[in-house]
């Protein structure tokens, strides 16, 4: 599918600086675009970039209409990624979702309960009375346990693994290889060896939740570990057991979470954040890459480091750091300063002393 710059404009409700008859046939990233593509532009920081690449049409948000080269093809919104991302789907449809049904291929309990136009693929497993809303997809070699309860609209990916009773919440995406409901890392020490406590609680992810690949949700020893609302995790994330996350949690790939901590709604974690067990991250807390949290998160706080604290304290701490090999190369020379004038000082005081009568 082709269109001209000022077609695809129309098409997306925003206006158009430079040539409104060039030809585009596709999107691409900033580094990738020649003069058939549209690519995007969200900061003023990638403007030089965007100057001298190759693209055809440029994406750019109007706060920075008074900063763009006039040589250059521009697509101006007030919402410039959601209008690349709607330029995307004009060039790369999504594929609609095609109804399957039941693979012979596919085991699925005598007891399983499953809804109208629900996909279940080959290799899947279906458990003693699972319940399955409509229209979920259940992709190849993914498993279902026992007791589990699917509302409307969720997928469970290829290999990815959903222990006995565990409850998942509409449109909610499984991605492949994360495993939902094994037991904690609960043990006892007692009489020189590690005894293993049961886990006899469970997990509930609430809808709009997606968990990404190979990333880990522990269920609870008793009661539950559950994930908010709207709350999206990242690739090989670790949820320990008795978690709370709130309402459009955000964590990037590597956070750690141990056993029991609670969060606010809203909270943001980089990638390999490790927060200690029965911590509280704020609302609105945001924690930057590899923080080590030790301490509970107040609400809007923003911090980093190991351990972790607010940004400015952190800078500040870096800057000073920063400035120790000349803070010791000074405490050397002073250090010599004062030897000498130690020495000097004894010397005179030594001349000085009268002669004995």
């Amino acid at each position: 599918m082709a269109f001209t710059v000022e077609q695809l404009a129309q098409q997306l409700g925003c206006a158009v600086l430079g040539d409104p008859t060039r030809r585009l046939v596709d999107v691409r990233p900033l580094s990738e675009a020649g003069d058939e593509h549209v690519t995007f532009v969200g900061d003023r920081k990638q403007l030089g970039k965007a100057s001298q690449s190759s693209a055809g049409a440029i994406v750019v948000p109007r706060k920075l209409g008074d900063s763009l080269d006039a040589s250059r093809t521009w697509l101006v919104a007030d919402d410039a990624q959601a209008v690349f991302i709607r330029a995307m789907l004009l060039f790369r449809p999504l594929k609609p979702r095609a109804t399957t049904g039941i693979s012979p291929g596919a085991h699925v309990s005598s007891t399983a309960q499953i809804g109208r136009d629900v996909n279940i693929l080959p290799g899947a497993y279906v458990g003693e009375h699972a319940v399955l809303g409509d229209r979920c997809d259940i992709g190849p070699g993914a498993v279902v346990g026992d007791g589990c309860r699917l509302e409307e609209e969720v997928i469970v990916h290829a290999n990815a693994v959903l222990y006995h009773d565990i409850s998942i919440g509409a449109r909610s995406i499984i991605h492949s290889g994360a495993v939902i409901g094994a037991d904690g890392f609960g043990y006892r020490f007692a009489d020189g060896r590690y005894e293993r406590i049961p886990h006899t609680g469970t997990v509930v992810i609430e809808s709009d939740v997606e968990i990404g690949a190979c990333t880990t949700i522990d269920r609870a020893m008793v009661g539950e570990t559950r994930i908010g609302e709207g709350t999206k995790l990242d690739n090989l994330i670790m949820i320990g057991h008795n978690c709370r996350l709130g309402k459009h949690n955000a964590f990037a790939s590597q956070v750690g979470l141990a056993g029991s901590v609670t969060s606010g709604d809203y909270v943001r974690c980089a990638g390999q954040v490790g927060i200690a067990d029965h911590l509280h991250l704020g609302t609105g807390s945001t924690l930057g890459a590899k923080a080590g949290v030790m301490n509970d998160i107040p609400d809007g706080s923003h911090q980093i480091g190991v351990p972790c604290q607010p940004e400015k304290d952190t800078f500040r701490m870096l800057l000073n750091v920063s400035k120790l090999p000349d803070i010791l190369q000074q405490l050397k020379t002073l250090t010599k300063q004062v030897a000498e004038l130690q020495r000097q000082q004894a010397s005179g005081e030594h001349a000085e002393q009268p002669s004995a009568a």
